[in-house]
């Protein structure tokens, strides 16, 4: 029985041990980006033409952003067509359907900041996938291009 007991302590110690030193990599990373891009690309409402989705710059070289550590960097725009009559109506919507996208198709976890809602100059949207390490940021405007959208990974060691 004490053997039995030391063996299943021996076996959750390595466990805990080889597990402390395991995080996101930019790999993971760089690959999860990628397939939000594409995602982006193929979904019903940007790769309508009228919504001009433009790949700015694509997530394929790793940037160096502190000793030995690099991350990838994805950036587009993208118009929507002002339906509403107002200014605020159109941010919202714009608002709305960007943070459906993020969060539906995209799948990232969303923070909202109410302290904007009736902003006329623009709005920030953020959101986040702690694993493998993406943030991204999208600012809402009312004149073209609405939408300016930056996601990047962490900082992250090379895998």
């Amino acid at each position: 029985m004490r053997v039995a007991r030391m063996a299943v302590t021996f076996i959750l110690v390595v466990w805990v041990v080889s597990g402390c030193g395991t995080g996101p990599t930019l790999q993971a990373a760089s690959a999860e980006l990628q397939k939000d891009m594409q995602r982006l690309e193929t979904d019903d409402v940007f790769k309508n033409p009228l919504k001009k989705l433009r790949i700015v710059e694509r997530p394929d070289r790793d940037l160096p952003c502190d000793k030995g550590k690099f991350q990838r960097v994805f950036r587009a725009t993208a118009d929507y067509e002002r339906k509403a009559p107002d200014v605020d109506s159109h941010l919202d919507q714009a608002q709305r359907l960007m943070e459906n996208t993020l969060s539906q198709v995209l799948h990232y976890e969303m923070t909202y900041d109410f302290t904007q809602v009736d902003w006329r100059d623009g709005r920030l949207l953020e959101g986040r996938k702690d694993v493998p390490g993406i943030t991204v940021k999208v600012i809402v405007v009312p004149e073209p291009p609405t939408w300016r959208l930056v996601a990047e990974t962490d900082c992250l060691p090379p895998s």
